[in-house]
């Protein structure tokens, strides 16, 4: 059945035409306590809802719309291991990666909690030894510094994380991040490091991705610079399932460190795919972050859905999404240690559910996943914050802020705090054209003037936004922030009936590339490609001589 034929869709079809005329200012007006009513917690994590266009009647109606998509049954066929990702014939348990054994996960009726362990306390000591220098180079020195060589899940939640964890550092060796097949990426972040002293990690599942392989081969080149063949075993790890590919890489098998078919690579931070954030971090806080990860697992699991935070977030996004029509999601954390995140979020909201068919095959007859984006705030005030309060299109925010500041600077949080709700109550409520030209003419503004400016001086207001406030930024709160978007978008994959985790679109471009390499090294005619792809090959040939 068509979700336009369900009847709670149906409802919030009518609930927009009721709402779609009413300003944010009228709601506060007609209640100001929307914010009792409209804002959810777990615990030190509170999420406001008061600033969207809904009213009780809507949320009523989504989580209807929720229980008629039968998100419960089919959160608890992910949770017990049944192979929801479809078109791979595969389970979805990442979860199991950050679970307790009272968990009790399973696939294919085998426990997961023992094999999980096992990998895990491999990779963290591994870590932990790397960082005290137990584990050394080939001349006994410790590695000072180390490179993941990785793309998208393999690379994007690792760097986040080193990043938003800065200050959990401790002493550990420097981490750098290599993804772009851009030989300038390589070059820029070898710049000034000791071949002798850097321990290259090479993140792929199948230890085939072409950028990853590519940046490797370089890597082991620049290795072999300054150590021989023998000597830079010490120097290389794999996060990889593919071991007769990494044996004849050249890589030791006790530096391989595998994960399973059923964690999708965006879904893998938990896996030995977070290394480097161990290695920067340490075997301790990594379990932190882990458990922050499985706090949020439990209570998407055992929440109902009004209070359920990843289930709320989801249904908001749906509201906005296929009733409001918006096709962005801009996310704007107030933390420049998190300036990652809206990229890392990216991924995996528009790799998951960046799809036009159902999982029955049919086209999907309603918008999907939004086009998600976003900066640091305040940098975003002065880049695009323009177009959000004057621009044409109206673009939703989850505004993301920690209650305390991770530094003792004085002043800094405080004009943190105040801009990150001065921006989301002006989207909101805007500026009135009569306050706007009473504000001049207070200020002595000639009246002529003064009426002048007022069209360019004025803010419609009516933005949506979610304020998301945590207390302080940490190895735990991290995880369960990121496990809150993780299951938010497999909620809006369900509404939307698509399966969240597959990426042929992805797989067409690698396809693609190879093909077009092949005739790039000669192996193939020209006459091979498309006749659109032909003469930019000729041209780019023509511009090289």
């Amino acid at each position: 059945m068509s979700i336009q034929n369900v009847a709670s869709w149906n409802n919030l079809q009518k609930d927009w035409n009721r709402l779609k005329d009413v300003h944010l200012n009228d709601l506060f007006l007609e209640n100001p306590e929307r914010f009792d009513q409209f804002s959810f917690s777990k615990d030190d994590l509170n999420i406001d809802f008061s600033k969207e266009c809904i009213d009780e009647g809507v949320l009523r109606n989504l989580i209807k719309l929720a229980k008629e998509c039968n998100l419960e049954q089919q959160r608890d066929a992910m949770f017990s291991g049944k192979y929801i990702n479809s078109t791979e014939n595969r389970a979805v348990m990442h979860v199991a990666l950050r679970a307790n054994s009272t968990d009790a996960y399973e696939v294919d009726a085998i426990p997961t909690s023992d094999m999980v362990d096992d990998v895990l306390n491999e990779f963290l000591n591994f870590a932990d030894s790397i960082r005290s220098g137990k584990i050394s180079n080939a001349h006994g020195q410790s590695f000072t510094d180390v490179i993941n060589i990785g793309i998208g899940g393999s690379d994007l939640g690792p760097v986040m994380s080193v990043n938003a964890l800065s200050a959990f550092s401790n002493g550990g060796p420097n981490l750098h991040f290599i993804s772009n097949v851009d030989g300038n990426d390589f070059l820029d972040t070898t710049s000034g490091l000791d071949p002798k002293r850097t321990l290259i990690l090479v993140a792929s599942k199948t230890f085939t991705t072409i950028e990853t392989m590519t940046n490797a081969k370089t890597a082991k080149d620049w290795l072999l610079s300054k150590l021989t063949e023998s000597e830079i075993s010490n120097n290389m790890v794999a996060l990889s399932s593919n071991l007769k590919a990494t044996k004849e890489f050249g890589i030791k098998n006790e530096n391989v460190f595998g994960f399973w078919d059923w964690v999708g690579g965006r879904y893998s931070m938990c896996a030995s795919i977070g290394l480097p954030i161990a290695l920067s971090i340490g075997s301790k806080n990594f379990r932190e972050l882990l458990a922050g990860f499985r706090d949020m697992d439990i209570h998407f699991k055992t929440a109902p859905l009004d209070k359920n935070l990843p289930v709320l977030l989801g249904l908001i996004g749906i509201w906005r999404r296929n009733f409001m029509k918006l096709p962005t999601l801009a996310i704007i954390p107030y933390d420049q240690r998190l300036d990652r995140f809206p990229a890392y979020i990216q991924q995996m909201d528009m790799e998951s559910n960046g799809k036009s068919v159902a999982k029955d095959g049919s086209d999907v007859s309603i918008e999907t996943a939004p086009i998600v984006w976003g900066e640091a705030g305040t940098n975003a005030q002065h880049s695009f914050f323009q177009l959000l309060h004057q621009g044409t299109n109206i673009v939703p925010v989850d505004f993301i802020i920690a209650a305390r500041a991770s530094h003792n600077l004085s002043g800094h949080h405080e004009k943190l705090i105040s801009n990150f709700l001065a921006q989301s109550e002006a989207l909101a409520f805007g500026k009135s054209k009569d306050k706007v030209l009473r504000e001049m003419l207070k200020n002595n503004v000639d009246a002529e003037k003064a009426k002048n400016l007022t069209p360019h001086r004025y803010f419609k207001g009516n933005k949506p936004s979610t304020s998301i406030i945590h207390k302080e930024l940490s190895p735990f709160s991290l995880g369960r922030l990121i496990a809150m978007y993780e299951h938010k978008i497999f909620v809006q994959g369900i509404i939307w009936g698509v399966n969240s985790f597959d990426q042929w679109g992805v797989e067409l471009g690698k396809v693609a590339a190879v093909e077009i390499g092949n005739v790039i090294e000669g192996n193939e005619s020209i006459s091979n490609l498309h006749v659109a792809t032909q003469p930019l090959l000729k041209k780019i040939y023509e511009l090289r001589k």
